[in-house]
């Protein structure tokens, strides 16, 4: 029976397709469409879905890492992180489908005030970095199966990684360059990733990094957020890892009026240069902002942020020019030839060489349901003495048919019978008893039925000869 539920539920993914509806957004490694999850019965569901670059498919390297975002989004299931639904190949390429946040990301939100020369309104500022401190948490703290740390570091913690929703919900996504245990593509000491302007000092020398390295870059995201520019930010990526490196921060009191002494000391704790002098967690970093916003009796809810977005989304669609229609059909129609060929992977393998293209028979997902895998009901208590004796007792009384409810047995008890009687015997087609099964000890014991054909041919010869005697004794 559980081999039956595993074959129907990769048979009902393989039918799964997902529709493109407009691509969101584009970078130099994937790109994200919005799209459609469409099932059974009409079932649809928004999705949005990430697509790896041609260019890119063939790079172990890369699809390792893309594999591991998979991998660690389909564990991380919070409110305040982004939920992967499905990952799948198709052709030359890879798919991650994820929960669609109907809003925008705090990149956007700081541009938008910016051209209109204003900044994150304070308490929103602080309310969204707390719901980001949540979503790290969990990540952070999550263990695998066997109850080990997973040490999982995001490392990529920026503006555009948080996504805000129109409901004033607050997300953490892309988790591509997450470092945890469990990782298919190891990072070698000395390799930075992550944007260079969100880096942790101690990422920008090329050290080891843990969770602190992720509250250093959320204050960064919170302080720029206060200050309306950005913190660190040379001309070039060499300066401003050295920038980073030096970690001088200035006194965000003297940027924005709304930032007393109290609360650039809590602020300065996430920024400090050095780790062991840091929030240890994500928790002691959203504590100290609550208890701010607590002591100094600031209110504020999901739905400021929710007015916050929708005047941020208003603003942006007046000011961002339409994607002509006829260019943004043909991307459509190119993506949605692929998904249409979208196989999910059930099971990802721990070799990165998985970065290959998939064929659907390398698949589980897309293989059709075989009807031989179904069990017989009636089979499932044959060793059951009791049960067994039950049956017994009910094969002859036709209108409590018991655990045969289809009278298939009977029927086939009959049709053999037929076959076995003479053709002109008037208890043809009648239910007499049953012929008795043949002797074990004159059974064959392997080898195919040509014991059986032999036997059957020594029957009919002598029923042929049997009803050829009685023919003959009717006449004479």
């Amino acid at each position: 029976m559980p081999a039956l539920c595993g074959q129907a539920y990769r048979t009902f993914m393989a039918e799964q397709r997902y529709r493109v509806v407009k691509r969101l957004e584009a970078g130099g490694m994937a790109e994200v469409f919005i799209g459609e999850a469409q099932s059974v019965q009409g079932f649809k569901k928004k999705v949005a879905i990430k697509r790896v670059l041609p260019h890119l498919a063939q790079n172990k390297n890369f699809i390792g890492m893309f594999l591991d975002e998979a991998r660690l989004g389909a564990r991380l299931s919070h409110a305040n992180i982004v939920s992967v639904f499905d990952i799948g190949a198709a052709d030359d390429t890879y798919f991650i489908v994820m929960e669609f946040v109907d809003g925008c990301n705090l990149k956007k939100i700081i541009e938008v005030l910016r051209k209109g020369g204003r900044t994150v309104p304070f308490k929103e500022a602080v309310y969204m970095t707390m719901h980001a401190c949540r979503g790290l948490s969990f990540a952070h703290e999550l263990l695998s199966d066997e109850g080990e740390e997973m040490d999982i570091v995001h490392r990529d913690v920026s503006p555009p990684n948080i996504l805000v929703s129109k409901r004033g919900e607050v997300k953490v996504t892309d988790f591509g360059l997450a470092k945890a245990t469990t990782q298919l593509e190891k990072t070698d000491p000395g390799v930075v990733k992550g944007k260079f302007s969100y880096l942790s000092p101690e990422a920008a020398r090329g050290e080891d990094v843990d969770e602190r390295a992720d509250i250093f870059a959320l204050g960064i995201v919170l302080w720029e957020m206060l200050a309306g520019r950005r913190l660190f930010l040379g001309e070039t990526d060499y300066q401003t890892v050295k920038l980073v490196q030096q970690a001088q921060v200035p006194s965000l009191s003297k940027i924005s009026p709304e930032v007393d002494e109290e609360f650039e000391g809590v602020l300065a704790k996430a920024l400090t240069p050095d780790p062991n002098q840091r929030y240890q967690n994500a928790r002691e970093f959203e504590d100290a902002l609550a208890g701010y916003l607590f002591s100094n009796q600031m209110k504020v809810t999901a739905t400021d942020i929710a007015n916050l977005v929708k005047s941020i989304l208003a603003q942006a669609d007046t000011a961002t020019p339409e994607t002509p229609s006829n260019q943004q059909s043909i991307i459509d129609k190119l993506i949605q030839e692929e998904l249409l060929r979208f196989t999910s992977l059930d099971d990802i393998s721990d070799d990165p060489s998985v970065a290959a293209p998939l064929s659907p028979d390398d698949v589980d997902g897309a293989q059709p349901l075989d009807a031989g895998l179904f069990e017989n009901p009636a089979d499932w208590f044959s060793d059951d003495a009791d049960v067994a004796a039950a049956l017994d007792s009910n094969s002859g009384d036709k209108s409590e048919p018991g655990w045969r409810e289809s009278g298939l047995e009977s029927l086939a008890a009959t049709l053999e019978q037929d076959e076995l009687a003479p053709p002109n015997d008037p208890a043809r087609r009648s239910s007499p008893t049953p012929v008795p099964p043949t002797p074990p000890e004159t059974q064959p014991s392997g080898g195919g039925g040509g014991g059986a054909i032999v036997i059957g041919l020594i029957v009919l010869l002598l029923a042929g000869a049997g009803a050829a005697a009685y023919f003959l004794g009717y006449i004479g």
